[in-house]
């Protein structure tokens, strides 16, 4: 299955869980926390108060070379919004990807996807973890604050 047929299929529209497709083409469901919204949104909304610049949004379906991958939060300059902003799913990778790490995912696939992420251009990745503890990473490893928006806080209660 390819992602425009995902985003065409009536049967699927309405679903309330996250939707991805592996390198195989099949449908990978995880459903979400009330706490994985919440993070999302309080991310979205400190990221768009630091950086005044491009766009946020959440939800973005990234093509990878194992399947569409969907970032969680996503920062993109005004250059590459410009490039994805009529795609079914970026050709290129937001700057900045933000996953929040729900009880069904493992440390091993949100190492993956930030690989994954690098991969397609991504200059930052970052994790929320269950308690709303930030990670930032970028190509080198880990950073102690983000590059793209020092000022960025570690932790977001909830």
């Amino acid at each position: 299955m390819k992602w425009q047929e995902v985003c065409e299929d009536p049967r699927l529209k309405d679903l309330p869980y996250k939707i991805e497709l592996n390198e195989y083409g099949k449908i990978l469901m995880s459903p979400q926390k009330v706490y994985h919204s919440i993070f999302q949104g309080k991310i979205q909304n400190i990221l768009r108060k630091l950086n005044r610049t491009g766009e946020v949004f959440p939800e973005c379906a990234i093509s990878t070379v194992k399947g569409t991958k969907v970032a969680d939060v996503v920062w993109v300059s005004e250059e590459r919004y410009h490039i994805i902003k009529r795609e079914i799913e970026c050709s290129i990778s937001p700057e900045l990807c933000v996953e929040i790490i729900s009880s069904s995912n493992t440390q091993e696939e949100m190492e993956e996807k930030k690989g994954l992420y690098f991969g397609q251009g991504a200059k930052e990745f970052w994790l929320c973890d269950e308690n709303g503890d930030i990670t930032f990473f970028n190509h080198s490893g880990q950073l102690g604050s983000s590059s793209l928006v020092p000022n960025f806080p570690n932790k977001i209660d909830l």
